[in-house]
């Protein structure tokens, strides 16, 4: 196994596809980042210059070909300049951005996202619409029903009441969901994926892009312990920058920032227990995941007002952490 957790022989594999098809020969290797399910590295070529190779397991096998519908947009991402499948694993290899300048700055992630949500939705991606949006917590039960059946997530109680309280307002908070911006989302856009050179802001990681609300990449920006106020702040930096000027309208009955950061962290419980129940994630990691899972369906139920007060959030404030 590689340091991400990924097929050796696989990532050997993909690297040595790519490499051939694009006759390069690379006189040296820097690893740039590795997790369980993904590895990037930079590979140094002969001529002084250099290539990004990624590697990535499912459920992450698609972003080639958003790169590739983007790249014909002429739109600020890394060039895709070759990739390839095998194994449920893909290999791309991509233009060198090198290192970013510094983080980027909320006007510049404001810009960014009015680009984004400004191209038409692209075939294949999943669509998370109003109905969709809605039957998220009964999508979640039903992955946490396979997950038991495989002895995991056992633990997961207090998971399955949150999400029965959630499932029963799902219907009219999911409201408002396709009310614009409505289309291409990055989904994962957080301040590690907006690099900023000297030229010019490009997003990279697209491996989780989505058609719908734009405002769940908003939510993304400040990670799933934003707090509405701040949220706020980006949406009207986005509106000013040229963004949709719905995108601060109520949805659901809640204020547009209340609202989605309320699904955005619905959607992230959502996403780990079904990539868990898809087998993406290892055994080894459940009780960590259970962890996260919980704390973001605590921060949904709160925010989407799910959870009356003094019931299930007063009850699992007062249990000890497992």
């Amino acid at each position: 196994m590689s340091a991400s957790g990924l097929d050796e022989d696989i990532v050997d594999q993909l690297r040595c596809d790519l490499l051939v098809g694009a006759r390069r020969v690379p006189i040296g290797r820097q690893v740039v980042q590795a997790w369980e399910l993904s590895s990037v590295e930079r590979l140094f070529l002969s001529d002084d210059s250099s290539l990004v190779c990624k590697i990535a397991a499912a459920p992450f096998t698609g972003e080639a070909a958003v790169l590739r519908a983007l790249n014909e947009r002429e739109a600020p991402v890394p060039l895709l300049h070759g990739y390839a499948l095998r194994h449920k694993a893909l290999g791309m290899l991509m233009e060198d951005l090198g290192d970013p300048l510094r983080p980027p700055t909320v006007p510049e992630a404001a810009a960014a996202a009015c680009w984004v949500h400004a191209i038409p939705s692209l075939i294949g991606l999943p669509t998370f619409d109003q109905v969709m949006l809605a039957q998220l917590p009964e999508r979640a039960l039903d992955a946490l029903a396979v997950l038991h059946q495989q002895a995991r997530f056992l633990d997961g109680g207090r998971i399955t009441l949150l999400l029965q309280s959630l499932s029963a307002v799902a219907q009219n908070r999911a409201d408002g969901a396709e009310r614009p911006p409505f289309g291409l989302c990055h989904g994962e856009f957080h301040p590690t994926s907006l690099h900023v050179s000297n030229i010019r802001c490009h997003l990279v990681d697209w491996a989780k892009a989505f058609t719908g609300p734009g405002l769940l990449d908003l939510a993304t920006w400040f990670g799933t312990a934003a707090e509405p106020a701040r949220l706020s702040q980006l949406i009207h930096a986005y509106i000013r920058t040229g963004g949709h000027p719905d995108a601060g309208a109520d949805r659901g009955g809640l204020p547009a920032a209340r609202w989605a950061l309320g699904w955005h962290r619905m959607w992230a419980a959502w996403w780990f227990l079904t990539t868990a129940a898809a087998g993406h994630h290892r055994p080894a990691t459940d009780r960590h995941h259970t962890q996260v899972v919980l704390r973001q369906l605590l921060g949904a139920a709160q925010l989407l007002n799910a959870t009356p007060a003094g019931t299930v959030r007063d009850r699992f404030a007062t249990r000890p952490r497992a």
